[in-house]
């Protein structure tokens, strides 16, 4: 290893090493905000969901593209207002998610004043859906030079899965920091870019970056690395910004983040991120699922329970190979130590930690939703196919989990006598 790593950075000059331990967002104290959204000490902030009618009982056809204009939402407005007023809050934003036919608002309690009691209040007041408090979230953290350095390339005989799929026309959305989409290995992998954290422009960060790079990088482009699915497209949300050495997100970045995802065709959901049980997050997940969009955790080391949303059930928790068991929880196993990526300023450099680990499986959805789209979650899950822990670095076989689901044989096939497998020609 150490050798690949010294070719690592001989091949990407200004190449760095992200922090190992540092890479999961996870939720934590609301510090380090951007200075929109940071709090003045002592004010708490919650999220306040009043009812949004279903789409078919609107006559203006409302909907996730013109959700800021509907005809409903000055009424809205007008009851938000009295909530606040009634219970003394400084209404600060809204930001209606037709996934969840809610409108959530962003409101701020009076200095001094805690959050519990006036939650337990709002949730018997007939106007209001539910109300929580916001919560932030830290993330966990072939033909191109890098390739035979990436783990993945080799124990998932990436060079021979590719011959059958590599992920075209599935879109994977990227919930995280923002992504550097003119990057050697990603110009034209982006398809659309939005920021949902407020009081900042969109800016390429390292971890956004370095998971964008191991589901998607540009293969055959004779520079830095290959992605996983290199054919797959990427939605760059930001939901997250990098502070200092942590990436950083809350509730309402993610959820709208999420929200957008469930509203424009996403197929994979990538969570490298990590926090405590959300309920507008859960049910965001939930939908997702209802929907057939197969989403992606990475779970959390520091977490006995792996941390949400990896602990939710029908979620793909992630770990890195190698990582401590969870208690109760079964996660899949991916490469995730020393892992060459891309990086902010058209770098390259080598990561470490389960985010990566997730990367690597939505890449991997990536390329069997491209095989066979309309496979449940629950069949997927089922389908993969353990690894040889004394013959490979993860915990998925990947040829024979895609002949399993899908009768390919792509670089592993079974003999007709016995049940060995052997290189296909």
């Amino acid at each position: 290893m150490k050798r690949l790593l010294a070719l690592a950075f001989c091949l990407c000059s200004g190449a760095v090493m992200a922090q190992a331990g540092q890479d999961l967002p996870q939720i934590v104290p609301r510090i380090d905000a951007p200075a929109e959204t940071q709090q003045a000490p002592g004010n708490a902030e919650i999220l306040v969901m009043f009812h949004l009618p279903a789409p078919h009982f609107r006559a203006d056809h409302y909907g996730s593209n013109n959700y800021r204009e509907d005809a409903g939402r000055a009424a809205r407005q007008r009851i938000a207002a009295a909530v606040a007023q009634d219970y003394k809050l400084e209404l600060m934003e809204d930001w209606a998610m037709p996934a969840l036919n809610v409108d959530c608002y962003r409101m701020r309690l009076p200095a001094g004043q805690g959050a519990a009691t006036l939650l337990d209040v709002l949730s018997r007041d007939s106007r209001v859906e539910w109300a929580q408090v916001i919560q932030d979230f830290v993330a966990q953290a072939g033909s191109d030079p890098l390739y035979r350095t990436q783990p993945a390339a080799g124990a998932w005989h990436l060079d021979e899965v590719r011959k059958a799929a590599t992920g075209r026309k599935v879109t994977v959305a990227v919930v995280d920091s923002g992504i550097e989409s003119n990057h050697p290995d990603l110009a034209g992998q982006v398809t659309v870019e939005e920021n949902f954290v407020d009081g900042q422009k969109y800016v390429p960060e390292l971890h956004g970056t370095a998971v964008a790079g191991v589901i998607a990088a540009r293969a055959g482009n004779g520079v830095g690395i290959e992605g996983v699915a290199p054919d797959a497209r990427l939605m760059a949300l930001r939901a997250c910004w990098q502070s200092g050495s942590a990436t950083r997100c809350n509730s309402f970045t993610l959820a709208k983040a999420m929200n957008y995802a469930l509203s424009n065709g996403a197929q994979v959901i990538n969570l490298s991120l990590s926090g405590p049980q959300d309920r507008l997050l859960l049910q965001l997940v939930e939908a997702a699922q209802a929907r057939g969009i197969r989403v992606v955790g990475a779970v959390d080391p520091a977490r006995a329970d792996g941390g949400f949303p990896a602990n939710t059930p029908g979620v793909f928790a992630v770990a890195s190979d190698g990582a401590a068991p969870h208690a109760g929880l079964h996660p899949l196993l991916a490469p995730g130590r020393d892992i060459p990526t891309t990086l902010p300023g058209g770098r390259w450099g080598v990561v470490s930690g389960s985010s990566y680990a997730a990367a690597h499986v939505s890449g991997m959805l990536a390329l069997l939703d491209e095989l066979k789209p309309q496979l449940s979650a629950a069949r997927l899950r089922e389908g993969i196919v353990p690894g040889d822990a004394s013959a490979v670095l993860t915990g998925i076989d990947l040829c024979a989990t895609i002949l399993r689901l899908t009768g390919k044989c792509t670089c592993a096939c079974p003999t007709s006598s016995n049940s060995r497998f052997v290189r296909s020609p």
